[in-house]
């Protein structure tokens, strides 16, 4: 493996490696030109332990996750669901390891930073608990946008509807689209009331979703939290909050599922403490490496799921001043929720601790 000159190189643990985003995570890894590790393990549950996958030309074999796993390990990734990363981020930790999670588990815990590179790299020096969170994928879509504007111009309220993918809700949502695209496929559904769910009337009824999402929208994503909000919508607002460092936010969400495979997308409403201009944003945005701007409507130009997927950068466009509403911006946005949205925003995160952050 490539690695610095004459340096050894720290130890990398990818736990829940054989998942869609340590699959990712192999892929990002793999496709960088030089990384700073010596060693990448690869960790998971005793049903994967054993196998044998290729990482930046080697044949690694799949370690069981146990305590003696993270010895002499720096860094370890978990893309795990929150139960296992509540218990296992700390034993790694205890190890010795900086723990960079991936779950819902710990990104309000006060002793935990919740960190996106372009936005706040610095937080992830301050980890009393040796952990580093990774945000949701739907506000990380978002955060290398919101974060440049509001370096710039001072973020004072965010109003904002997801367009959110099946992959969302995991493997499990992707093939339940998959088998509804294919119930309703040649048939002419959609035309009177209840055409889609006849349609699907053979699936089983084990959906993740609520209601059909062929040829549908579902104004709904996660569990249902008080007055109405679901907890998808209050992980926008919370987080948003942490990761800009504005705990007085003014935010507003509201969460829908859409048939798209993978790429969530936001309409952004946002609102500054200093004049802005759509002119002044567009080379602010155009500015940062990590956002593709996107925005020519004139010529039809303007960001999709189906642009973005597969990609690394967040897709800006639609940028427009907002009517009736002063030094306010409407946007749209675009990122790949299995890249960016989980997978490269924690491996980024391990780069910056690996080069001292």
């Amino acid at each position: 493996m490539s690695r610095p000159e004459g340096a050894a190189g720290p130890v990398l643990a990818i736990v829940g490696a054989t998942g869609a985003v340590g699959s990712t995570m192999i892929d990002i890894i793999d496709a960088r030109e030089t990384v700073p590790w010596s060693e990448i393990r690869l960790v998971a549950s005793a049903r994967s332990a054993g196998k044998v996958l290729r990482v930046r030309g080697e044949d690694v074999t799949v370690r069981l996750l146990e305590p003696e796993v993270f010895d002499g390990v720096d860094i370890a990734l978990f893309d795990v669901p929150d139960e296992v990363s509540a218990e296992w981020a700390p034993v790694a930790a205890a190890r010795g390891a900086v723990a960079v999670d991936n779950s819902g588990a710990f990104r309000m815990d006060p002793e935990v930073p919740l960190v996106v590179p372009e936005v706040n790299a610095d937080q992830a020096a301050n980890r009393p608990r040796g952990i580093i969170a990774n945000p949701n994928c739907t506000t990380l879509s978002m955060m290398a946008a919101m974060g440049a504007l509001h370096r710039e111009f001072g973020l004072t309220a965010l109003v904002v509807a997801s367009y959110q993918a099946a992959s969302g809700a995991g493997q499990a949502g992707v093939d339940r689209l998959y088998a509804e695209l294919s119930a309703v496929a040649g048939k002419e559904v959609g035309v009177r009331g209840g055409d889609v769910a006849e349609a699907l009337a053979d699936l089983p009824d084990d959906s993740p979703f609520p209601a059909p999402l062929a040829l549908n929208v579902v104004p709904w994503a996660g569990s249902l939290k008080d007055d109405g909000w679901s907890s998808e919508e209050l992980k926008v607002r919370n987080e948003a909050r942490k990761i800009l460092g504005i705990p007085d936010l003014k935010v507003s969400a509201t969460c829908v599922r859409v048939p798209v495979v993978t790429t969530h997308s936001l309409a952004v409403h946002a609102t500054f403490s200093r004049e802005v201009t759509v002119e002044a944003a567009r080379k602010v945005l155009a500015a940062q490496p990590t956002i593709v701007l996107h925005d020519d409507p004139a010529a039809g130009v303007w960001p999709t799921p189906a642009a973005a997927v597969g990609g690394d950068p967040t897709w800006v466009g639609r940028i427009r001043q907002a009517l009736d509403f002063p030094d306010t911006l409407e946007l749209f946005v675009c990122g790949d929720n299995l890249r960016k949205g989980a997978a490269l925003n924690t491996y980024e995160i391990a780069e910056t601790v690996a080069t001292g952050g």
